[in-house]
């Protein structure tokens, strides 16, 4: 039986050898059944034999069981192995999520038309985040923004606009600026979650050099370099920080304009915000016989409208199947 055992070529060979050699059915377990009608005086001798035996085969079985489990990897190794020196076309390339291609593709174009990119922090008071942007306390246009407080008094800002007011506070005019970054809000269904970003922009110089005019022919181009060639118009609407103020939209990039689902049969889609500067901004600030224009936009419904995803949560779920398609 010993050389059965050494001449097994597989672990799967050995193992019907286990259990016909030490199974509860197997030929030692017959043996040992044999003690009880083996007379008094030879069942010690019988007993004694037949451990040295049990042992032996144990022996040479865990031995033979070594050397195939080695021989099992061995040959697993190789046949997993991976030549990091070869180049193989079939290797998955990474990609940018897509909020972040959106943010950097906007950001490309403002750079580009020589605005300046500026940062600040997302833990705000309440004179940047409100009051230096025309929400004095109270103001009913606070309602618009469900804010995260702490107790202190701080809160998450509700957008960039903050780097706006902080960029005024240490910079004269002129100003050229774009803020991107992340902000919060006490929201979350289909179009909203309480993370999102955005991207806001402003310019400031005198009078002369500012106006409605300027601000629409930079968004109008800036739409169709996003959107491709689309229809852009402006309606009238209300924010405290701009005065006049505009919606902008696009016509519909699924239906071009004939009216579908997704438009709600109007033939537009709304995607930003704007408006010329209200001039107590101005004088939270400390700027005096200037003129300026201001917008915003969420990235994350620019992204939802070049991709064609129809739910934002989705953007932040980490759904590998969603992902893999921006390689």
């Amino acid at each position: 039986m010993l050389e059965t055992i050494e001449d097994t070529n597989s672990l799967e060979e050995l193992e019907g050898i286990r259990v016909k050699l030490f199974g509860k059915k197997g030929s030692l377990a017959g043996e040992f059944a044999k003690l009880k009608d083996i007379p008094p005086k030879e069942k010690k001798a019988f007993a004694e034999g037949l451990n040295k035996k049990k042992a032996s085969l144990q022996k040479a079985f865990d031995t033979q069981y070594e050397i195939l489990k080695a021989r099992e990897i061995e040959k697993m190794l190789k046949s997993e192995a991976i030549d990091v020196s070869l180049y193989s076309s079939l290797s998955k390339k990474g990609a940018l999520h897509p909020v972040m291609e959106t943010m950097d593709k906007i950001i490309d174009y403002f750079v580009a038309m020589n605005f300046a990119v500026e940062s600040g922090p997302m833990v705000e008071d309440d004179f940047h985040n409100f009051e230096a942007l025309n929400l004095p306390k109270y103001h009913p246009a606070r309602d618009m923004q469900d804010t995260f407080y702490f107790k202190d008094g701080g809160l998450l800002r509700t957008h960039t606009s903050p780097v706006q007011i902080r960029t005024m506070l240490e910079t004269k005019p002129p100003i050229r600026m774009i803020a991107p970054g992340t902000v919060f809000r006490r929201d979350y269904d289909l179009t909203h979650t309480p993370m999102f970003h955005q991207v806001e922009g402003l310019v400031v110089d005198s009078k002369d050099k500012v106006s409605f005019a300027n601000l629409k022919s930079i968004l109008e181009d800036f739409l169709k370099y996003m959107f491709g060639d689309v229809e852009v118009r402006f309606r009238p609407s209300f924010f405290p920080f701009t005065e006049p103020s505009a919606e902008v939209d696009i016509s519909c990039i699924f239906c071009k304009g004939d009216g579908c689902r997704v438009c709600s049969h109007t033939g537009w889609l709304e995607v930003l915000g704007c408006g010329i500067v209200d001039q107590n901004v101005f004088k939270a600030v400390g700027y005096d016989d200037v003129s300026g224009y201001a917008f915003g936009l969420g990235v994350e419904r620019f992204a939802m409208l070049m991709h064609k995803i129809p739910d934002l949560r989705s953007l932040f779920e980490g759904d590998i199947r969603l992902l893999e398609q921006f390689r």
